[in-house]
């Protein structure tokens, strides 16, 4: 089961991430919000891919009302996610929040 030290390992990895505390929770940033712990074992990252993902997976995948005027954003439970699935999840966030910053 992947833990928040493992997500701010991977997102401190990632070039030019700085954390930072976001509504109280340790948050990841590239320039804009990549990454940050929703609740307990609960983390937002972006992707291109949320619908996709809360269709195939809505145990895993899903969002609140309070994500709804953010489409790249999703919610996933840290608990149902393989290390190299929550990797790629990492890195993808990164690559989108680090285009939009520049």
């Amino acid at each position: 089961m992947a833990t928040e030290k493992d997500v701010r390992g991977l997102c401190l990895s990632l070039p030019g991430v700085t954390e930072r505390l976001s509504w109280g929770q340790p948050a990841w940033f590239a320039g804009t919000l990549m990454a940050r712990i929703w609740e307990d074992g609960v983390l937002t990252v972006k992707t291109r891919e949320r619908d996709v993902l809360a269709g195939a997976d809505p145990e895993t995948f899903f969002w609140t009302p309070h994500h709804d005027r953010s489409p790249n954003l999703v919610l996933v439970r840290l608990d149902r996610v393989t290390d190299d699935e929550l990797r790629e999840l990492v890195q993808e966030s990164h690559r989108i929040a680090s285009r939009r910053h520049r």
